[in-house]
């Protein structure tokens, strides 16, 4: 059994998942650098670029030959049904805001689900040249296009001066800023990458809330490193309000007592731009 309760998944599985996901982001980076970052509406309001779409459309003609039968769900594609049972998920370019204002802060990922659950999470960090990736009971690992060597959380046990990643803080209270800057360094880099390699303690989201295809890789990074993630208020991550907060483990009740109550997000649309992605 894994280290998350199930089967371990098939590594044939895992290393299709991650050349994919590596090949998909590579692809977003050459977009990136050929230009044309104009952008359209999505019904919901958030911004698309032709590569949100290119990139998404090459994930599934791949998954389509390898995987026929798997149910598919797309950022900008959404849903192609399958009879399986199992589910690819996919965010072709997970930081279309960054991408759109040639800011090399996006990355690519995808994750499959099988009648355990969560089995593999992959994010492509294509300007970086780096991959952190997961399955379930195969570990958490870190590639930079070369050998990939296993990766873990830190072994920080107090939350005082606790290293702490920020997602969309722009977007943050400041109820929920100044609760964690009066206890913890924060900073704006890390990530998921940054916590299951040790770098950083704890990488919190809030503010604009996440989609299912941007959260669908953490539980078994996260996992497989030796981390717990949920969301603000200690839910699954996967069925909770779009925040995340993930941790070493040791600080994650530590996070979640210091942020109860706390509101998560403000009214950033009045300010005049649009941070979505």
């Amino acid at each position: 059994m894994s280290a998350l309760g199930s089967p371990p998944v098939d590594q044939d599985l895992l290393d299709f998942a991650v050349d994919l996901a590596c090949r998909a982001g590579n692809l977003a980076a050459a977009r990136f650098f050929a230009g044309d970052p104009r952008t359209s509406r999505k019904p919901d309001g958030t911004e698309v670029t032709a590569a949100d779409l290119a990139v998404e459309e090459v994930v599934r003609g791949e998954l389509a030959r390898h995987a026929p039968d798997d149910e598919v769900y797309g950022e900008e594609g959404g849903t192609t049904a399958g009879t399986s049972g199992r589910r690819w998920v996919v965010d072709p370019i997970d930081g279309t805001y960054y991408f759109a204002r040639r800011i090399p802060l996006f990355n690519t990922r995808l994750a499959f689900e099988d009648e355990h659950g969560p089995a593999i999470g992959v994010i492509r960090e294509p300007i970086a040249r780096q991959t952190v990736f997961a399955g379930r009971g195969r570990g958490c690992w870190r590639s930079t296009d070369a050998e990939a060597v296993p990766v873990r959380v830190s072994d920080r046990t107090g939350i005082g001066g606790a290293r702490t990643a920020m997602g969309n803080p722009g977007t943050w209270p400041e109820e929920l800023l100044l609760a964690l800057h009066r206890r913890v360094f924060l900073s704006t880099s890390g990530g998921t990458t940054g916590l299951a390699t040790g770098q950083v303690d704890a990488y919190v989201i809030a503010g604009f809330p996440m989609g299912y295809e941007d959260v669908a890789p953490l539980p078994v990074i996260v996992g497989e490193a030796g981390g717990r993630v949920t969301d603000l208020s200690g839910n699954p991550v996967l069925s909770g309000d779009g925040t995340v907060l993930a941790t070493n483990g040791h600080l994650h009740d530590a996070f979640l007592a210091l942020v109860h109550g706390l509101p998560t997000a403000r009214d950033w649309r009045a300010l005049g731009d649009d941070p979505t992605s």
